[in-house]
């Protein structure tokens, strides 16, 4: 095999690698932050089941969902403090 096949096949590969390895990078970002939206939804729903009791309640909706999710409970504390005494 001449080195000039060589060194083509090796930049391909590389190029290759490069573009698909950087695409599959952005899809495991984005998976993740829609799995982190879906628990703060089932975080929001379990608050509002055990709320109601106490008057609770925060909707569930996309901005409430990514708080709650991206933040973790310290985020949920924080809905819940903005419902009762802010609004």
């Amino acid at each position: 095999m001449e080195p000039i096949w060589v060194v083509g096949i090796i930049l391909v590969t590389i190029f290759l690698l490069l573009v698909f390895g950087s695409t599959l990078k952005s899809l495991k970002l984005v998976g993740q932050g829609i799995i982190k939206i879906l628990i703060g939804a089932f975080l929001l729903f379990f608050l509002n089941a055990l709320g109601s009791n106490f008057g609770i309640h925060i909707p569930i909706n996309f901005i409430t969902a990514a708080i709650s999710g991206f933040l973790g409970i310290p985020g949920l504390a924080a809905l819940t403090v903005v419902q009762v005494w802010i609004i």
